[in-house]
């Protein structure tokens, strides 16, 4: 199998393509700068997300969103990076599985209040979430892309440990048997390389949490 990983230097990229490969996937890493090296990686592309044309991605089988930014003044690419991959995958079988963010997982059956409403909530994370929660939203209007939308936990570790052992939930935010809603890059890699392979959770959220 072959798949991309899309913003592959940063941390979240990092782990998907060192799990992907160490399962036997073919993986080819697209980079924004020149000289970014990404461990695990058969190949290594420099090309801005918002210059991938159709052409660049027509031989993969899976396609990765890890994009991340965090800086106010560019929250709002979070929609635009994934309207131009869903615009360039567009009609065909190509997977796209996007990096969430836990912030606009629901908190109650009824689906009318997410971690982000919660008061405890960091303000300082609630415009990251909330830029993600809009993306999520408009995602779910495309019935042309065969996405599927991770969230992690809400504590997400970047140096946490492997463990391989992980729960999965839907649109509502899930917790462990000792109540923790916490997972490692590392544990979240495996959960979306296993997605990838099984193909269990087409135009769907996930949530995934450390079991």
């Amino acid at each position: 199998m072959k798949i991309a990983v899309v913003a592959a230097a940063g941390k979240a990229g990092r782990k998907i393509v060192v799990e992907a490969a160490s399962r036997g996937l073919e993986v080819t890493a697209f980079v924004r700068r020149k000289g970014q090296v990404v461990d695990g990686a058969k190949k290594i592309v420099v090309k801005d997300i918002f210059d991938l044309t159709a052409d660049d991605l027509k031989n993969f089988d899976a396609v990765v969103d890890a994009f991340g930014t965090f800086k106010p003044e560019t929250l709002p690419q979070h929609s635009a990076t994934l309207k131009h991959l869903c615009e360039i995958l567009s009609g065909s079988k190509i997977r796209l599985l996007i990096v969430g963010g836990a912030g606009s997982l629901y908190t109650n059956p009824e689906h009318s209040a997410q971690v982000m409403d919660a008061p405890n909530f960091p303000a300082d994370w609630k415009p990251l979430a909330a830029a993600q929660a809009k993306a999520l939203d408009e995602l779910r209007t495309r019935d042309d892309v065969q996405w599927t939308f991770i969230s992690p936990a809400c504590d997400f570790q970047a140096d946490g440990e492997k463990t391989g052992k992980y729960l999965v939930g839907g649109e509502e935010l899930i917790v462990n048997s000792a109540g923790e809603s916490v997972i490692s890059y590392a544990d979240y890699a495996v959960a979306m390389i296993d997605e990838i392979l099984s193909g269990n959770h087409i135009k769907q959220r996930i949530g995934v949490v450390k079991a």
